[in-house]
């Protein structure tokens, strides 16, 4: 290895600390109202679908921003993106700290996903363009322990705060992002800047628009937003084919590889959600906890996605994304099985049946994103790995959605037969939904993995 090789290797080992620790704040921001959703719905005299807005709303920009920021990425300065998007994340959480309607909330929560939305970009590429193919596994490892440490605090310190203060006070913590930003601008390289003239932002607006449409159409069971949606979504189209310089160039899901990680990514994401958002209302709702207890009883499975996400990255990079991935579906099947049966149980066995869901679901992303990362050329990593991280977040927002009606219209009766509490019936129909998914998803996963890592052994 040569010196320079040697350099980049380095700078690659302290941005990835340093992409840690920003990952943590990122995570603890995203989940942290989760818990405090029944407060706010009893504070504003308004429902759970509709406070959940705070989650799909800041899932939905996220995921609009994400492959913006990463579309920039291809030509511009990473450190400029990552400056503009952590000041605008800190700026968003003031405004929510200062909020005293919903609605102000909202704008702040917002303003917080517009700028927050720079940091996927960021974990994307990092390991990407810092670290070779043979360690990019181990990079995308340690991205994935700051996640599972920010899902691990999260809960603990939105319990914390409110136990001693107003909700609001969530807004608080994020800001304490910006002690990264010196970081960044001593780490990262310079980039080549392109030019303004470049970006496609008719293009890059109508993708927006088809996304926030036809995610709107979904959780609102709007048939005429999904109409509009997908209008829209064919002038998107028309604008790829026929502008010079789009801004998701066609030839990138003539790629059969990465169409098909996508298409599962999606899927998978979109399940996996569920471990986020169902469990802390299961909690609440079925097993009676108080805020702050529902926090902690999620607390052991994200430490054990901490603790086992390096060795993730290892396997990946020592055995192949498809040993990993045939571990991590059979933790998620395990999971899905045993919560759709116990619903009812003590927090202490839900506590304990998340550990292998969170874990299956750390390791599945580790995966994905490893086989995706050699799909692409290397001036489509950015705009490529964006699209894949708005998916993701796309299958979040979506997911927020349906889950939060289902939670709330209920169910007539148990359809697990080994589960019999009338009281946990909803959450118990949505984990064997999700079940059954994942039992259709690894075939075509891990076919789609091992044709990726033929693909690249080929050259």
């Amino acid at each position: 290895m040569n010196a320079k090789a040697k350099d980049q290797l380095s700078t690659g080992d302290k941005l990835i600390r340093v992409l840690m620790f920003t990952l943590i704040i990122s995570m603890m921001s995203g989940l942290m109202f989760n818990i405090v959703l029944p407060e706010i719905s009893r504070e504003f005299h308004l429902g759970i679908a509709q406070v959940s807005w705070l989650s799909s709303a800041y899932f939905l920009i996220y995921a609009i921003g994400t492959v913006t920021y990463g579309k920039l990425a291809d030509s511009y300065k990473l450190k400029s993106l990552l400056t503009f998007g952590l000041l605008l994340f800190a700026a968003g959480s003031l405004v929510g700290l200062a909020s005293h309607t919903f609605w102000l909330a909202l704008a702040g929560r917002c303003l917080q996903a517009a700028g927050a939305a720079s940091i996927p970009a960021a974990a994307m590429l990092i390991p990407v363009r810092y670290f070779p193919p043979e360690r990019r596994g181990s990079a995308l490892g340690m991205s994935a322990v700051g996640l599972a440490l920010g899902n691990a605090l999260g809960p603990v310190v939105s319990s914390l705060i409110v136990s001693l203060a107003h909700w609001r006070w969530l807004f608080a913590v994020p800001p304490l992002i910006l002690v990264t930003l010196p970081f960044y601008r001593k780490y990262l390289k310079e980039e080549p800047e392109g030019t303004p003239g470049m970006f496609d932002w008719i293009g890059g607006g109508l993708l927006g628009v088809t996304v926030a449409l036809l995610l709107l159409g979904v959780t609102g069971g709007s048939s005429l937003m999904l109409l509009i949606g997908l209008i829209v979504l064919g002038l998107f189209i028309l604008r790829v084919l026929k502008t010079p310089a789009p801004f998701i160039q066609p030839k990138l899901f003539r790629n059969k590889s990465y169409t098909c990680g996508l298409t599962v990514a999606f899927l998978v994401n979109g399940i996996g959600f569920s471990f986020y958002f169902l469990t802390p209302l299961l909690l609440a709702k079925v097993q009676a906890l108080d805020p702050g207890w529902v926090g902690f009883a999620m607390v052991p499975a994200a430490l054990a996605s901490a603790l086992l996400g390096r060795i993730g990255g290892k396997l990946a990079d020592s055995r192949g994304n498809s040993y990993l991935f045939f571990i991590a579906s059979g933790g998620l099947l395990l999971s899905f099985i045993l919560l759709s049966s116990f619903t009812g149980g003590s927090a202490f066995l839900i506590a304990l049946f998340l550990i292998f869901g969170n874990v299956g679901q750390s390791f599945i992303l580790i995966a994905l994103s490893n086989t995706i990362s050699r799909t692409l050329p290397k001036e489509q990593v950015g705009v490529g790995m964006g699209l894949m991280s708005m998916l993701n977040f796309i299958a979040g927002g979506m997911a927020t959605g349906i889950y939060s009606r289902v939670v709330e219209y209920g169910a007539g009766h148990p359809w697990n037969p080994v589960n019999l509490d009338a009281n946990g019936s909803s959450f118990q129909q949505h984990l064997l939904c999700s079940c059954d998914s994942a039992c259709n998803d690894p075939g075509v996963l891990l076919h789609s993995v091992r044709r990726v890592e033929a693909y690249c052994a080929a050259g």
